[in-house]
């Protein structure tokens, strides 16, 4: 016996506006109006018998009936577009990693290898991106991104935490007779000397911080870019030494002092809660935390 199911666009709009709390919000997303959000989830509250959200001034909250519905129209939601996915992609399958772009091409970029030893029936694409992903509308399976870890919505795996401390290329400490105090590196060029990063270390180090703000404003928008010109020699960039593991152990770059300092942020493998137990994202999973654990130690997942 085939179960009665409500119309779709009715589904698709309760759907969108559970998921963001707001009928307006749900219509930008949909491309729809306000109006016809409002009148699709009339239409599902008349098949329901119920009604499913709480109508206030400038806000709306489900009801209990609907937040019984809710997660199972996300997750069913989810599942149709996991399998359309797959369907598009081929038997194979595709994995869309979301990053940012140090991550990888410092970290990413030198380990993938090792995942697709031990799956080479997926193929993985990388996009780099400093945006926050929308799972709901982008085609893309795992992120991984730094933050606090409060993503609603989103299973989470802490990989490391975001430490920073100073470095550089031998050359550069060389050229002041080395750096043996922290208040030495102040008479070498600082990169991005506007980082809040610069601030927090050198408080955290005794340092008075009030030079930096004579010092020309220059920046690079990722570490990456300010490893490498660490590297050559001009300037002292702060850096996440997790980041950067090949570059501080052949000498590339040093770091002149075991202080790091961390603004609570950390590194998390982000994925939609409903797809947990998708095959290629428990793959990835289960590689990504067993290849930090085995390279980072206690800190790492």
């Amino acid at each position: 016996m085939t179960l009665p199911l409500p119309p779709l666009p009715a589904v698709r709009a309760f759907e969108a506006a559970a998921r963001h709390g707001s009928f307006t919000k749900a219509a930008e997303e949909l491309g729809m109006t306000q109006a016809a959000v409002s009148y699709q989830i009339k239409v599902l509250e008349e098949r329901v018998g119920a009604p499913l959200f709480l109508r206030k001034p400038r806000q709306v909250t489900l009801t209990e009936v609907g937040q019984r519905l809710a997660p199972a129209f996300t997750e069913a939601f989810s599942l149709i577009g996991e399998a359309y996915a797959q369907a598009r992609s081929g038997a194979e399958g595709v994995l869309c990693v979301s990053t940012i772009l140090t991550f990888a091409s410092s970290w990413l970029a030198r380990n993938l290898g090792a995942f697709q030893v031990q799956h080479p029936s997926l193929a993985v694409r990388v996009d780099t991106s400093s945006r926050l992903i929308d799972f709901a509308r982008e085609d893309v399976d795992v992120a991984i991104r730094s933050g606090s870890g409060d993503w609603p919505g989103l299973a989470k795996h802490f990989l490391f935490k975001a430490e920073f401390s100073p470095m550089l290329s031998s050359k550069l400490a060389a050229s002041i007779g080395g750096v043996k105090a922290p208040a030495d590196l102040l008479r070498l060029p600082i990169l991005d000397p506007g980082d809040p990063w610069w601030r927090e270390w050198f408080t955290a180090a005794g340092v008075p911080t009030d030079a930096l703000a004579a010092r020309p404003r220059s920046s690079m928008g990722a570490q990456a870019y300010e490893a490498n010109a660490a590297m050559a020699g001009h300037g002292v960039a702060i850096l996440t030494g997790a980041l950067f593991p090949s570059e501080l152990a052949d000498g590339r770059l040093i770091q002149p002092f075991d202080l790091v300092a961390n603004d609570g942020n950390s590194y998390w493998l982000v994925y939609p809660e409903a797809r947990r137990n998708v095959p290629k994202i428990r793959a990835f999973r289960d590689w990504l935390l067993a290849a930090f654990a085995a390279s980072l130690g206690p800190q790492g997942a």
